[in-house]
């Protein structure tokens, strides 16, 4: 048996076939918000979430089956590259309902704020695992974080005046990474306190109009002040898709709304078109499959990221812990922010949901992603002590951590 079959034997197949169990559901959503469409090309959303499912496989297992410990001397330029991309974004950005985060490669549209907060969890893996074995001075906490600050804090800043939700998703990545990368609570808490003396200051100085204004509306909605809900205006999806979640019940309306003809669809009468597959998938997953439905999608969601979790546990070193931490962090905050603001209790800043919303680039990252935590387990039983003679003489080379 070949090392490389014997890896592939070790890949954690219960959680490939989480995996696989959301990726269906979601071509399945994606198949029920899109199909009717008049729009060929809206129509056959599903087929694309396909072929962008089986683009990412080859990442997975690529990812998977090498040994993940490469990180160490491609942070480098898989951080360069995401900073690259984002100046590309600033300069030759595509502008999207009013949002410059797309660019065009190819015929092609890209997010790079996808690859840099992708090649972000690498550097901040080796900055919080490795840097302390590298050179004493760098067992200083607050070094660690300046540096790690420094490093997310550009390509967050970067990204959150024209992309708030994938700017945001840097915050709970980094505060986990710290966690875990032993840093002591009183630098985390100080973090998290200078955070939210700061946060006003965004809101009135950083964030462009309509950003504010998205904010206000979920307000007024969770404080049930409908009286000043612009349904004309940024109000009007989050108005339809409350109505959408509450008109669902506990069965839901069935796939295509087949089960209740005489009830109108609103996701199909008033959602953007281009949206409601993405941003909006699990409003549809909520009106057409009740709360049963929605539920049994965040249990299996839940499932995945507690069986990352476990391997989290069984890493063989500090650097794979941090990688699975900072891919499960991305993760949950993907799905809490979507969940929450098509539950209209969380502003809309457009975060997709994983393996369920559509999105080409979104889904290349996930997967990719997913490799990397299969790679932490596959590789978990690897010694971290190599062994190497010299002139007779046993010498040890110590690889990792105790």
């Amino acid at each position: 048996m070949t090392p490389l079959f014997k890896k592939f034997l070790g890949i954690n197949w219960i959680l490939m076939l989480t995996m696989a169990g959301l990726l269906t559901f979601g071509v399945y959503s994606i198949f029920n918000a899109s199909s009717f469409r008049e729009s060929q090309d809206l129509a056959l959303k599903w087929r694309q979430q396909i072929t962008w499912i089986g683009i990412g496989l080859p990442f997975l297992f690529g990812a998977a089956l090498i040994d993940y410990k490469w990180v160490r001397w491609a942070c480098w330029p898989m951080y360069l590259a995401g900073i690259g991309g984002l100046i590309y974004l600033h300069l030759f950005g595509v502008e999207i309902n009013g949002n410059k985060n797309w660019i065009n490669i190819g015929g092609l549209s890209m997010q790079p704020s996808q690859f840099a907060i992708m090649s972000g969890i690498v550097m901040l893996a080796v900055v919080f695992g490795e840097l302390p074995r590298m050179a004493a001075v760098f067992r200083r906490p607050w070094l660690r974080i300046v540096i790690g600050g420094m490093l997310a804090g550009i390509p967050a800043a970067m990204v959150i005046k024209e992309d708030l939700g994938s700017g945001l998703v840097w915050g709970p990545v980094f505060l986990s990474m710290m966690l875990v990368g032993s840093i002591p609570f009183r630098y985390i808490i100080t973090l998290i306190l200078s955070a939210l003396c700061v946060m006003p200051l965004l809101y009135f100085f950083i964030l462009k109009d309509y950003q504010q204004e998205r904010i206000d509306q979920t307000w007024y909605l969770l404080t049930n002040q409908p009286e000043k809900v612009d349904t004309r205006g940024h109000g009007w999806v989050p108005n339809f898709v409350q109505t959408a979640v509450a008109s669902a019940g506990f069965e839901g309306k069935g796939p295509l709304s087949e089960k209740a003809p005489d009830q109108r669809s609103i996701h199909r009468m008033f959602y953007p078109e281009a949206e409601a597959f993405s941003d909006y998938i699990f409003s549809v997953i909520c009106e057409e499959f009740g709360f049963r439905g929605s539920v049994l999608l965040l249990s299996g969601l839940a499932l995945l990221l507690l069986q990352g979790v476990f391997i989290a546990f069984y890493s063989r070193d500090q650097v794979g812990r941090l990688i699975v931490v900072g891919v499960v962090t991305m993760f949950f905050a993907h799905t809490f922010q979507n969940a929450g603001m098509n539950l209209c209790m969380l502003p809309v800043i457009g975060l997709p949901m994983p393996f369920i919303s559509y999105g080409g680039t979104f889904m290349i990252v996930t997967l990719f992603l997913m490799g990397m935590m299969q790679s932490v387990w596959v590789h978990r039983n690897i010694s971290s002590v190599k062994k190497r003679t010299s002139g007779g003489c046993e010498i040890r080379d110590e690889d990792e951590d105790d």
